[in-house]
């Protein structure tokens, strides 16, 4: 039984662990090979892309679309989407994106919301008149 035991240690030290390492090493070189391949065809969907922007057509297609910019003597005019009703929807935040107010509806609204208290400035010169008028905001 020694005997057995020891041929089967030799084989182990022999065989065994040399050839697990071998076959660890070869997993890693198929991985980095899978690498490898992955990464050039990257590269040359990259060249193949890189080849078809580099005409004039190409490069005027992305300035239009992805830059908007224009040929000199023409303009722009960008039409952006509404929810269908023609007026753009209340609850955006943006005061500047609420509906119109009608004329006459605004104007009875501004009058009877805040009272209006008009302060002459008569006495005091243009420069300091002015001043005041622009700093009335605060009232």
């Amino acid at each position: 039984m020694l005997p057995l035991s020891f041929v089967t240690a030799a084989v182990m030290l022999a065989v065994w662990f040399p050839l697990t390492t071998l076959w660890h090493q070869q997993n890693e070189i198929d991985a980095t090979s899978a690498q490898i391949a992955s990464i050039a065809r990257q590269s040359q969907d990259l060249k193949d892309q890189a080849r078809s922007v580099s005409t004039k057509a190409a490069e005027e297609m992305l300035a239009r679309a992805q830059y908007q910019l224009v040929a000199p003597g023409q303009s722009l005019i960008q039409v952006l989407p509404g929810d269908g009703s023609g007026y753009v929807s209340q609850s955006t935040g943006d005061p500047g994106l609420q509906p119109l107010v009608a004329p006459l509806s605004a104007s009875t609204a501004s009058a009877s919301s805040t009272p209006a208290q008009r302060v002459s400035h008569g006495s005091l010169p243009k420069f300091f008149s002015r001043f005041v008028r622009t700093l009335e905001f605060w009232r």
